[in-house]
């Protein structure tokens, strides 16, 4: 009976895992798929090895903070299954109807229901984690904005990764030792912007396997079913088994959809959004990556549209719309990946305070639909949370 509990608690960890690398791989190499610098296949390689990297090198803490952080409770094998079982099916729910709902949220969630029903929930460490919660969505926001109202001009004006004709690198053969090379139309720019492109992807990729690695282990980590390393061994293989299967789809997805927001506004964000989780990671607190990254576009939105009112302006009152215009407006001439390097226009270059063409368009983040959003990425952990508390409370084999 325990040998057929364990195997049933690894099949559940690695439906977990499944999933997260079914999501997190579109967001971390669709900008790089949907330009053309990277296969789907070797986006699927490099997700695999670099949530791997992430969750041995950073991630550990975070599986110590969900296997016996949260809570005092004794993690059995039956116990564990329900846990991870709450966790994978609101993220198979998530990705089947394209709700967005944090993994990490969802794990804690689960974990709280069980401390909350049975006595045991350390009050400390959820406070610790919902007051990150609260505060790193607000960084993303401010920081971002500063870029966006401050140096995402002078960004736009030099980050031009023009696409040329012909393979990016080829085999130099004159010599001994045959040499990579740059391709026959290749420019410096391109194959560093290239480059760029798909190190951000691995860097995203980094981040989320130091985050959700633990979501798909930590309780059998908890129950001392599997030891640290092998339990990370196992995350990282079943995030890789996603991400070379229903990861395709999303890769797409992300790819096709990111023609409202530039390749850059698309870097930025993950740059930043990026290297919030991965701090909050190395402290062992589960962060939400896709609810930073949220703010995140919502801050870089704010800041490129600010750019035409003054400090003094905003204080009485006086704030532009923000649209999805304060960011595509430098897409026509600003060259990104898949595209030719243009001249920026004279409007990146004008002070803040002065007026810029900025068209109007669909609004980028209309506070209906952000609230929207937020409260859908909050919804799944709520009800996984309720539904620990009921089967933990009330179901007598618990």
């Amino acid at each position: 009976m325990v040998e057929v509990l364990f195997l049933v608690g690894i099949l559940v960890a690695i439906f977990v895992g499944f999933n997260i690398g079914g999501s997190s791989t579109g967001v971390a190499f669709g900008p790089a798929v949907g330009a053309g610098t990277l296969s789907k296949f070797g986006a699927a390689a490099l997700m695999t090895i670099f949530a791997l990297a992430g969750g041995h090198f950073v991630g550990r803490e975070v599986v110590k903070t969900l296997g016996s952080g949260i809570v005092s409770s004794e993690f059995t094998m039956l116990v564990s299954i329900v846990v991870l079982f709450f966790i994978g099916f609101a993220l198979f729910l998530s990705n089947v109807v394209g709700v967005p709902a944090s993994t990490s949220m969802t794990a804690v969630g689960a974990m709280a229901g069980l401390g909350i029903a049975q006595g045991t929930l350390n009050w400390e460490a959820m406070g610790e984690i919902v007051s990150w919660w609260l505060v790193s969505p607000v960084i993303a926001f401010w920081v971002s904005g500063v870029i966006g109202r401050y140096f995402y001009p002078a960004l736009v004006e030099r980050f031009a990764i023009p696409q040329t004709d012909g393979s990016l690198l080829a085999l130099d053969r004159s010599g001994s030792v045959p040499r990579p090379v740059l391709g026959e139309n290749t420019t410096r720019r391109e194959l560093i912007g290239t480059l760029l492109v798909v190190g951000i992807g691995c860097y995203m990729a980094f981040a989320a396997g130091a985050s959700n690695i633990a979501n798909a282990v930590a309780p059998l980590v908890g129950n001392n079913s599997l030891e640290m390393t092998p339990a990370i061994l196992l995350g990282g293989g079943a995030i890789g088994l996603g991400a070379f299967t229903i990861a395709r789809r999303t890769m797409d997805t992300v790819g096709n959809d990111l023609t409202d927001l530039p390749l850059l506004a698309a870097l930025l964000v993950a740059a930043v959004s990026s290297t919030i989780v991965t701090f909050l990671s190395a402290l062992g607190v589960p962060a939400s990556f896709v609810i930073i990254a949220t703010m995140s576009i919502v801050g870089l939105g704010w800041g490129r549209a600010t750019r035409t009112t003054t400090i003094s302006d905003t204080v009485k009152g006086e704030t532009p719309e923000v649209s999805v215009g304060a960011l595509t407006a430098d897409a026509p001439d600003a060259p990104t990946v898949g595209g030719q390097a243009g001249t920026p226009s004279e409007k990146h270059k004008q002070p803040i305070g002065e007026p810029e063409d900025i068209p109007k368009a669909a609004d980028l983040f209309e506070p209906e639909t952000t609230a929207r959003v937020i409260l859908t990425q909050n919804f799944v952990p709520a009800v996984a949370t309720l539904a620990a508390y009921l089967v933990f409370k009330f179901v007598p084999i618990f």
